[in-house]
């Protein structure tokens, strides 16, 4: 048998919605991905800090998010990493721990507009497999891909955890958004 194929789909999940699942899913189910591990990450360099709903949080709405699909597991591997989290260290500490695997990096075609600012870019596309997803308003040329970053055509869900986070602020009934475990356990803690 060969190596599992493991899509890595790091974010800061603040929170996790039905796009994030939803994507994961129809990679699994329709390009090939054995399992999508939900890398919660405890700090993006590119994000303010004071954004960020706590770890502990953000990771419990994930496990509760992802249930019993058996392709899905709920990671927080960067959080036993050094801060700030940057994914090219991720990745190598991965490949050094699940040798059996072959990972992934899942990224929107937003974060691939802005991927020379990433730290040691070039070292992730020459080391790792990439998956870029359609993101409305961010196109990617197809031609002009490095042979380890691949385009794919997935439905493309416009929703946003800032927008999940604005209309809980605002006391909005968000709940078709989010995983119904995650809002119930939301409307117990927030």
């Amino acid at each position: 048998m060969g190596k599992l194929k493991t899509g890595i789909f790091s974010g800061s999940f603040n929170p996790v919605h039905i796009g994030h699942l939803a994507l994961a899913n129809y990679l699994c189910e329709y390009e090939g991905l054995n399992e999508v591990w939900f890398m919660v990450s405890p700090q993006n360099p590119l994000k303010a800090e004071n954004e960020l709903w706590s770890d502990e949080l953000r990771i419990k709405l994930v496990e509760l998010s992802i249930g019993d699909y058996p392709h899905f597991r709920a990671s927080d591997f960067e959080f036993h990493l050094p801060r700030p989290s940057y994914s090219v260290y991720t990745l190598e500490k991965l490949r050094e721990a699940y040798p059996e695997r072959d990972f992934y990096f899942i990224i929107g075609s937003d974060n691939w507009t802005c991927f020379d600012r990433w730290f040691q870019s070039e070292r992730i596309i020459a080391e790792n497999q990439l998956l870029i997803y359609p993101r409305s308003g961010h196109p990617v040329d197809e031609t002009k891909l490095p042979p380890t970053v691949h385009l794919l055509h997935t439905p493309v869900l416009e929703i946003s955890s800032t927008f999940i986070r604005q209309a809980l602020s605002e006391g909005k009934d968000v709940r078709y958004f989010i995983h119904p475990n995650a809002w119930e356990y939301l409307r117990k803690v927030k």
